[in-house]
């Protein structure tokens, strides 16, 4: 069970910088820090009216093509507008992963109901024993709401080409066969663009108040147009009707 004063940290989290950040917002610019990009790939350059700019380019998760515990096949076309918290698991992991599956619950519940502002994914990295029926047992089991986490399995070549070469979650090499494993407590933030903007220790309690705060400052930085604080606050928080 998660302690109410756990939740309530982390709820926290979200809400001092957020006011801070829109107080800021609105009386100036570029001072309060919105997380940054990771994973540079190249330079673009731009001529427009013979002016030359340079832009740089950050590397864009691919799309992907599971399964999730309900049995649906998901993608990433089906969480255009959303921010993603991505972690890999798997049911049967007697380390790590309860810890990790604990904190990102508390991350959840501190979005309480909204599934639009946040979607939680978590990869398992042992898809042949984790099939659908048992990731639906693993769901029910740590009260997981499936309308905004999805417990993931599928092509193991697949979960672990995206765990290497699209979330950098490992620096082990590897081809995603049957001697082939991957097992880390990183969570990686990606925005509305498919862009990483942040690695946490799923483990760490500062770093899970950390990422329940930029969960909420990325949602606002891209979005031009906001609302205001009480409406957002009772969007994010599930306060409305």
């Amino acid at each position: 069970m998660i302690s109410r004063r756990a939740l309530l940290g982390v709820s926290l989290a979200i809400l001092v910088p957020l006011l801070g950040y829109l107080i800021v917002d609105h009386y100036g610019k570029n001072v309060v820090p919105v997380p940054g990009y990771y994973i540079f790939e190249k330079v673009d350059t731009i001529r427009n009216n013979g002016k030359v700019t340079y832009d740089s380019v950050f590397h864009q998760v691919k799309d992907f093509r599971l399964k999730n515990q309900l049995g649906q096949e998901v993608s990433m076309k089906d969480l255009e507008g959303k921010v993603l918290l991505v972690d890999f698991f798997f049911t049967s992991c007697p380390s790590i992963c309860p810890t990790l599956t604990k904190n990102l619950k508390m991350v959840q519940d501190a979005y309480i109901k909204n599934d639009t502002l946040l979607q939680i994914l978590s990869f398992s990295v042992d898809p042949e024993r984790d099939s659908v029926d048992k990731l639906r047992q693993y769901g029910y089991q740590h009260q997981i709401n499936p309308d905004n986490w999805w417990l993931l399995t599928g092509s193991k070549k697949e979960i672990y080409d995206l765990a290497r070469n699209e979330f950098f979650v490992s620096v082990t090499q590897g081809d995603g066969g049957p001697d082939d494993f991957i097992h880390t407590e990183k969570l990686v933030l990606i925005d509305k663009n498919r862009n990483i903007r942040g690695y946490y220790n799923g483990l760490d309690s500062n770093d899970i108040k950390r990422v329940a705060s930029d969960i909420a400052t990325l949602h606002l930085a891209k979005d031009r147009h906001r609302p205001g604080f009480i409406a957002f606050l009772k969007k994010l928080f599930s306060m409305e009707n």
